[in-house]
């Protein structure tokens, strides 16, 4: 299942790819969001890009069709890539895993100039591994995805409104 994410800031792309390439910001995002017990596993932040995995304890509603197959608390290591484009436009991809879940998600992001501000797209593939009912489970997760997603999105503005 690949669902797409659109978000406008009022901040530049140069604010924006400021903070995404800080890891810092990632680490006050997830913990924003609720998240506990980060570890930041390995980080390389060069001139213009950044490497960073992130693992951390993320508890969620488990929809009934999903319970049998993915825990209410998880262990989830994300793997971020970041890069800045000659055009100046930010762009990566990342991978996440959830320990013990038969589920893949890994996607792309794209932060690009939109009028005064900046338009950040987030493109999420969820693949649960699970015979016969995987597509099912996926999308009763959908609802949890998306409150993700718009969590990461204010967890972003706060940031870049100064509440780090």
């Amino acid at each position: 299942m690949e669902l797409t994410f659109t978000h406008h800031f009022d901040a530049s792309i140069d604010v924006l790819w400021e903070m995404v390439h800080d890891p810092a910001s990632h680490v006050a995002k997830f913990t924003r969001m609720g998240h506990r017990d980060l570890e930041v596993v390995d980080q390389q932040v060069g001139d213009d890009e950044l490497d960073i995995t992130i693992r951390r304890q993320v508890d969620i509603d488990v929809p009934s069709v999903a319970a049998k197959f993915i825990s209410p608390s998880n262990t989830v290591t994300s793997v971020d890539h970041w890069e800045r484009a000659a055009d100046g436009s930010c762009s990566g991809h990342y991978e996440v895993d959830i320990k013990g879940a038969p589920a893949e998600t890994r996607g792309t992001t794209r932060i690009e100039a939109d009028g005064d501000g900046s338009s950040y797209t987030v493109v999420l593939d969820v693949k649960v591994k699970v015979p016969l009912v995987g597509e099912r489970v996926a999308k009763a997760l959908r609802p949890q995805l998306e409150a993700q997603m718009l969590q990461e999105f204010e967890a972003s503005e706060a940031w870049l409104a100064g509440d780090r």
